[in-house]
């Protein structure tokens, strides 16, 4: 059986951000959208997401290239001089990896996030973190102890098939180093009792997932549970974004009446990770 969920990552960054994720549920394919707590716009996307309960709104950690949620005095380590998250992901992870003191602050820093969403009374739908920082040992043992106590039952896996995406386009780069730590972070998760989708796509094409590879992507979705993730906005000149990003196409992606019907067509389940959380034992949902 084929079941589809159609995410939106930086829910709160910016208006622009916010308005695509509305459009995208209301009249288009989105199903989940991941929230960065601590962004600009963090409390107008909580006020939208209220007002779409068929939302599923999961948390977008944020642990590099932004600000965190709690006083930069608390988590010194994790910062610069302004008090924003280091930029460069591979020392920083090292700190993160071999030394305790920075561990520590770490584990607050996720606590703090974590905190903040059950704070906006959102029902957890999933766990990622921007830029797959999750990936990460430290980080992804981390989450796994600390959101077991916040109701954490789902979580993005970035485990994109290769194969799949260049039958489409030959030429597609997909990382052999992330499919080696994505491995590892399904294991992890496995014995966690975590659920995480069979399959991701969004990685190799990262902000330009237009109409047409969005179409081409679900035309040919995989049995088992897949997640599709975007990047949509209504302009591409908001504070954070990214240089190159095809936003506003996204956007068009998600609401293409090619890509609209093609879903019907294809009649797949289309839900949040909360829709497709397996039975217990006890023939209830979830963990």
């Amino acid at each position: 059986m084929k079941q589809l969920i159609v995410t939106a990552d930086d829910f709160g960054v910016a208006r622009e951000v916010n308005d695509a994720v509305e459009r995208a549920h209301r009249q288009g394919i989105l199903t989940a959208a991941s929230l960065m707590v601590c962004a600009p716009e963090a409390q107008d996307a909580v006020r939208r997401a209220k007002a779409m309960p068929g939302l599923g709104v999961g948390l977008h950690l944020v642990l590099v290239e932004g600000r965190p949620t709690l006083p930069a005095a608390a988590v010194p380590d994790l910062v610069d001089a302004e008090g924003n998250f280091r930029s460069d992901m591979v020392r920083a992870g090292a700190a993160m990896f071999f030394r305790p003191k920075v561990r520590r602050q770490l584990a607050a820093e996720i606590r703090a996030q974590f905190e903040a969403f059950a704070a906006t009374g959102l029902k957890l739908d999933h766990v990622n973190a921007h830029k797959h920082f999750h990936l990460h040992p430290t980080i992804a043992a981390l989450i796994v102890e600390i959101g077991h106590a916040f109701g954490m039952k789902a979580m993005r896996l970035p485990c994109e098939p290769a194969r799949l995406l260049r039958r489409m386009e030959p030429g597609t780069k997909c990382s052999v180093i992330v499919e080696l730590w994505a491995g590892r972070l399904k294991r992890r998760l496995a014995a966690a009792g975590i659920f995480a989708p069979d399959h991701m796509f969004g990685l190799a094409w990262s902000g330009a997932m237009t109409t047409a590879r969005l179409a081409a992507l679900i035309a040919r979705l995989p049995e088992g549970t897949s997640e599709i993730y975007l990047h949509p906005a209504t302009g591409p000149g908001f504070a954070g974004a990214a240089a190159g990003y095809l936003y506003e196409q996204e956007l068009a992606a998600l609401t293409s009446t090619q890509v609209i019907d093609l879903t019907k067509e294809k009649q797949f389940r289309l839900g949040s990770f909360a829709d497709f959380l397996p039975p217990r034992e006890d023939g209830k949902v979830g963990s």
